[in-house]
């Protein structure tokens, strides 16, 4: 199915069924597993998981015409952190026939 959504609850479901491990126990895991990720970059280290991407925080540049889509008042923007995903080579090659 091209362009729908995976959510946490169908990957749960999809491990359960393929494995011998209760729902719980892997919505469990998983949690554990993205509180380890956000752990990580909320304290500036860099995630990098072989084969899949790497997760890094990189500064985003403030600007001073920022503009409020609700009010459209000028704003100023601080420097700022941002979460980036860098696809590693699997993943890159995995995916670039799909839109063409």
């Amino acid at each position: 199915m091209t362009g729908t959504k995976l959510t946490k609850a169908e990957i749960v479901e999809s491990i359960a069924e393929s494995m011998d491990v209760s729902k719980k126990d892997i919505h469990a895991i998983i949690d554990g597993f993205f509180a380890e990720v956000k752990g990580a970059l909320m304290h500036d280290r860099t995630v990098e998981f072989r084969g899949f991407g790497t997760f890094e925080v990189r500064t985003r540049k403030g600007r001073d015409r920022a503009r409020n889509p609700k009010t459209g008042e000028t704003v100023r923007v601080q420097d700022h952190g941002v979460v980036v995903f860098r696809p590693g080579k699997e993943i890159k090659d995995a995916v670039w026939p799909l839109r063409s």
